[in-house]
């Protein structure tokens, strides 16, 4: 077993999951290392071990491979922690347990212990945090696993869209080469994975660790990854907050052009369409409705997911249908600006998304 080398596709989504922690960092979140975790036992939350970054839960600790903390606390709430999963499957659709595992997740670290008694009989309480999970894909979403993460709040964001290639070729790219290298490599000279991942976010997120030194032939096309994506105004991946129970990944041919115009223009409304394109599920495109031609963002919604949103029975409550608009009207976008998080609300309405073709 010691000498197995990882299999093309697992290694593409490591290599996506560090991608992702970047885009996190521009998206206002903070993404998280053990050393982020001052307190000590019993206290402590975050860990290492040789697998990588574990959390508490209340029954067990759980790996995450990237976990982000958002920059600033909601009022009346607390502090907000996202659990970041990636799969570059080419054909499959994730399937249900992937999504059934991060419910379970989210569902044991949510309900960790709030009190730790000390050996005097007094106690604290353990800071706690709001965790959220979001899954990507590079090929969709089955229908069993759509309706389970609606149903729990599981985000899914799926990056099979057209908009998505340069992103996926840059991964895929990546991960071929490095597996070429790590087959032609005897097995003292591979490299371990979370070896690749820490070099990697030396030059994505700044954290240099002593223990990141790899061979040229590992090395270079990380470099070259992490080179494309500091030039990602042609990648144009950005996260976006609906008052929804989910997270969405635009995407755009121009990112700067919409950061130029949002920042002149910070809350304003856009209009939605459906367009035609290749994807694994229906593609939707924002434009600002005043100037259309300033910018265009699209994404991806799995099909119940979309039907949630645009669905209207006429038997539908009216309650039922008032929460879905006033959920459903706004949309929140973080941009870094040096240490500074710039907010951006786009603001539509929903009915637009019903009316579109």
């Amino acid at each position: 077993m010691a000498d197995t080398v990882i299999g093309k596709g697992p290694l593409r989504g490591y290599l996506l999951e560090e991608v992702l922690a970047w885009l996190l960092r521009s998206s206002g979140f903070e993404v998280l290392t053990a050393n982020d975790d001052k307190d000590k036992e019993p206290w402590k939350v975050l860990k290492d071990d040789k697998n990588g970054l574990l959390v508490r839960g209340r029954g067990a600790w759980h790996q995450v491979d990237t976990l982000g903390q958002f920059r600033y606390v909601p009022p009346f709430s607390l502090p907000v922690r996202l659990f970041v999963e990636a799969k570059y499957l080419t054909s499959t659709r994730v399937g249900l347990p992937t999504v059934r595992n991060g419910h379970g997740v989210i569902h044991d670290v949510n309900e960790g212990e709030i009190t730790t008694l000390t050996a005097s009989g007094t106690g604290r309480p353990r800071t706690r945090y709001r965790y959220n999970y979001a899954i990507f894909s590079m090929s969709g979403f089955s229908p069993e696993a759509q309706d389970y993460a609606l149903a729990h709040q599981i985000s899914l964001i799926d990056l099979s869209s057209p908009d998505f290639a340069v992103l996926r070729n840059l991964v895929r790219t990546a991960g071929e080469t490095i597996h070429a290298a790590l087959v032609a490599a005897s097995a003292g000279e591979r490299p371990k994975v979370h070896q690749m991942r820490a070099y990697l976010r030396g030059p994505l997120l700044g954290t240099y660790t002593e223990d990141a030194y790899l061979p040229d032939e590992f090395r270079e096309p990380l470099d070259e990854l992490a080179q494309a994506l500091h030039s990602r105004s042609k990648l144009g991946l950005v996260l976006a907050f609906p008052a929804a129970p989910f997270v969405l990944g635009l995407a755009s041919n121009d990112l700067y052009g919409f950061v130029n115009y949002a920042r002149a223009h910070p809350t304003h409304a856009v209009r939605v369409r459906r367009v035609h394109q290749s994807a694994s599920h229906p593609v939707w495109e924002l434009r600002s409705a005043q100037n259309p031609d300033a910018y265009a963002l699209r994404f991806s919604l799995p099909e119940r997911v979309e039907s949630w949103i645009v669905e209207q029975d006429e038997g539908m409550p009216s309650r039922t249908r008032y929460v879905k608009r006033s959920m459903l009207s706004t949309m929140t976008l973080y941009w870094m600006h040096g240490e500074h998080a710039e907010t951006f609300q786009l603001r539509y309405e929903p009915g637009e998304l019903r009316l579109a073709d």
